[in-house]
């Protein structure tokens, strides 16, 4: 037991980062929180087998080879903003499984969705960012103005669906909420 007691604390508590949000924004994409790769390298979807840079660059129309400073000022020039649903969390890896419940802080959504009003569509990237989600904020959203809807995951851990099916998923969700 003692071993156990001496890797618990040594895990430290996971941080997310500050939402990606332009003026336009309409829609929220949400994860749950960012994997050990996206931690070290402090940016968003940085694991190179992730689909979400990959899908959202072509919904950009930008090369994926574009610097994440070019795909973040390509994001906030659109319609959609990039958050995660935990502002921190003890986790061992990166997967979201292994999300410990009880040490799960939730970010700030009562002072992002004041100052985003415009936003009315949160799409969820994975079934975590949603359950997460919808267990901590949607009781005290405003239920009458967010659209919630669940995306598959982009992260390789999502192995069971071809990219290209993913990338068609997303991009007639993103297309049918902005036209």
């Amino acid at each position: 037991m003692f071993p156990f007691i001496i890797l618990y604390t040594l895990m430290s508590l996971a941080q997310s980062f500050p939402p990606i949000a332009g003026k336009q924004a309409e829609i929220l994409i949400l994860g749950s929180m960012p994997g050990e790769a996206s931690l070290a390298a402090q940016q968003y979807y940085a694991h190179p087998r992730n689909a979400f840079w990959p899908i959202m660059t072509r919904w950009l129309q930008i090369p994926l080879e574009a610097s994440y400073q070019e795909k973040i000022t390509a994001l906030q020039a659109s319609p959609i903003a990039l958050w995660d649903v935990l502002k921190s969390c003890r986790r061992s890896g990166s997967l979201d499984s292994n999300i410990e419940a009880d040490t799960q802080i939730i970010n700030d959504f009562h002072t992002f969705f004041s100052i985003h009003r415009e936003i009315t569509q949160v799409l969820f990237n994975g079934g975590k960012a949603e359950i997460c989600f919808k267990r901590n904020i949607s009781p005290y959203a405003d239920s009458n103005r967010l659209n919630l809807f669940r995306l598959p995951s982009t992260s390789p851990a999502n192995a069971r669906m071809p990219f290209e099916e993913k990338c068609h998923i997303w991009h007639e969700r993103i297309n049918t909420i902005i036209s």
